[in-house]
């Protein structure tokens, strides 16, 4: 069975930084409050429910939904990395879509730690060996954070293969906070120019400042989505829809192109936007509006070229003609973006479904996309899974 999939509403908390916030269970709730509210549902009606986060311990998902009822209903935990978020959505999609249930709610949450992600269990094998094996071979024994050395490496990647330089990655960064600056739930909504970036302290010579890479941030996000006879019950707005969705994880390119590009996704990338646009019939170039995982403004660059927005070599010149922001080809994180928003791990996903629900409503205020259809997003983890999404207006 299939059937198409509405999003009934969309929910989202400001972010704020470690030791700033509610609990996690508290930013969990408040944000599906938010999405029930702007679906016009109550909990009783929602009857499945995906519940994302990476830090904490199991049935993380129950004491956040216990807070806003006690239904009985199903509530599955899901953790995929940096694409929880999306991952609850696609579980959530392809539970309306089979036609098992109606009506399903994807939150996703987390309460960070400051500094560094790390791993909290160290008696046995990390997911991430042989991607830290690999990352060793190709990049060396930087004295960074390994996060820092897996995107810095994928971006110094393309700076020796395109001729990219750091002052692409500080426009970037640049155009996160001029769009920040108009969404009030961002984190970092303070615009800093390109030059500012590139005096940011240094955390590896010549690939990457500071205020190149996203911060540890808390968070939650939530999205409702339904069913068209669903819908048309209970009187819900229809005017968005999701058209395709794709799930990839790493293909043997990862490892074996030799390349930091394919050990960050590359390869997920591409196969999940051809994906979505071979099962929608929507072309690339038709897109308005994109939310692309800008962990890094190297990771954002070359997703670009990943996500097929720009031919492979060229996000320079991509960047340097506007073309990834407003009056450009692609608005690309009119949120701000996780280098500004702020990058909560399991509510990523689902923030970036509130931001571009609202795009496709008209209802972004200062963000506003002029004429926005179609919106893509994209939410990548390593370990690894990319999700991408293609959404399309009434």
């Amino acid at each position: 069975m299939s059937t198409e999939t509405i999003v009934a509403g969309v929910g989202m908390i400001k972010f704020a930084k470690p030791g700033a916030s509610d609990s996690y269970d508290q930013m969990g709730a408040a944000a599906v409050r938010a999405a029930l509210k702007d679906a016009g549902l109550s909990y009783k009606d929602v009857q499945q429910a995906y519940a994302g986060y990476v830090y904490g311990d199991s049935t993380c998902g129950q004491k956040a939904l216990y807070h806003v009822g006690m239904s009985g209903l199903p509530i599955i935990n899901v953790n995929n990395n940096c694409s929880t978020g999306s991952t609850a959505l696609y579980m959530a999609r392809q539970a309306i879509e089979s036609g098992m249930v109606d009506c399903v709610l994807a939150v996703g949450f987390e309460q960070m730690q400051r500094g560094a992600l790390t791993s909290h269990w160290t008696d046995r094998p990390t997911p991430f060996d042989d991607f830290d094996s690999a990352c060793d071979t190709l990049v060396g024994h930087a004295e960074v954070p390994l996060a820092l050395r897996y995107f810095g490496g994928a971006g110094k990647s393309h700076m020796e293969k395109h001729g990219t330089e750091l002052a692409d990655f500080a426009k970037i960064r640049a155009k996160a906070s001029r769009h920040a600056t108009n969404n009030p739930l961002a984190l970092f909504a303070k615009e800093v120019s390109p030059e500012e970036v590139l005096a940011a302290p240094v955390m590896w010579e010549g690939v990457m400042t500071r205020l190149m890479a996203c911060p540890p941030t808390c968070g939650g996000a939530a999205a409702i989505l339904c069913s068209p006879a669903f819908a048309a019950k209970h009187g819900i707005d229809t005017s968005v829809t999701i058209k395709a969705q794709a799930m990839t994880t790493d293909y043997a390119s990862t490892f074996e192109a030799q390349d930091m590009m394919q050990v960050v996704g590359y390869d997920m990338t591409a196969a999940a936007a051809k994906q979505v646009q071979d099962a929608s019939g929507i072309s690339i170039d038709d897109v308005d509006v994109v939310e692309l995982h800008d962990c890094f403004a190297h990771n954002e660059l070359i997703t670009y070229e990943g996500l097929g927005l720009t031919p492979e070599g060229t996000a320079q010149k991509f960047i340097a003609d506007g073309d990834n922001t407003y009056g450009g080809k692609f608005v690309t994180n009119p949120s701000g973006g996780l280098l500004s928003k702020g990058h909560p791990l399991g509510a990523t996903g689902l923030a970036q479904c509130y931001e571009l629900t609202h795009q496709l409503r008209c209802t972004a205020d200062a963000r506003q996309v002029e004429g926005a259809k179609t919106a893509l997003q994209h939410n990548l983890g390593l370990g690894g899974a990319c999700v991408v999404t293609l959404y399309q207006a009434a």
